[in-house]
């Protein structure tokens, strides 16, 4: 049995997937609308699945 993996994107790739600066990212994960990343070493990554929920977050907040 296959299982998914959740990539894991740089901080460049998850600002780009929100199509946002690498500086707004991180004042965006200041202010808490980023969750935090994991760490591998010391390179922050976040999982990919956590950049899609800041989207449907933004969707829903759009939608209500």
């Amino acid at each position: 049995m296959q299982t998914a993996t959740d990539r894991l994107l740089t901080v460049k790739e998850s600002a780009e997937a929100l199509t946002v600066s690498v500086p707004t990212f991180y004042r965006l994960l200041k202010k808490g609308r980023i969750p935090k990343p994991v760490h591998i070493g010391n390179h922050p990554r976040w999982p990919q699945s956590d950049i899609l929920g800041v989207i449907e977050a933004a969707k829903q907040q759009r939608a209500a």
